[in-house]
C-alpha cells in the first residue's frame, strides 16, 4: 500500500467507529485524539479494525506511536508495504 492508501484506510476506520466524525478538516500532524475528540474505546476500535482488515498487531506500548495520522501512516507503512 502506498502512503496515501494507508492514510485513506486509517481514515475510513475512523469514519465507520465514527459516523459523525469529520475527517475532512483533518490535520495531518495533529492528534487525532483531540481533533476528532476519541476516547480510549474508539482509539482501541481502531486498533481492532487495522488488526482485522489489514493483519496489523499494534502492541500496547506502540500506541503512542498512532496519535497524529501522519504518526499513523509512518508507523503502518512497514507492516502494509506489500499488501
Amino acid at each position: 500500500m502506498t502512503r496515501d492508501e494507508i492514510k485513506n484506510a486509517i481514515v475510513g476506520i475512523i469514519n465507520d467507529i465514527l459516523p459523525d466524525g469529520d475527517c475532512s478538516g483533518l490535520d495531518p500532524a495533529g492528534k487525532l485524539r483531540d481533533q476528532l475528540e476519541l476516547d480510549s474505546m474508539d482509539f482501541l476500535d481502531i486498533v481492532m479494525e487495522l488488526r482485522k482488515q489489514y493483519g496489523v498487531e499494534v502492541p500496547e506500548k506502540d500506541y503512542p506511536k498512532l496519535a497524529t495520522l501522519d504518526s499513523c501512516v509512518d508507523y503502518l507503512e512497514p507492516a502494509l508495504k506489500d499488501k
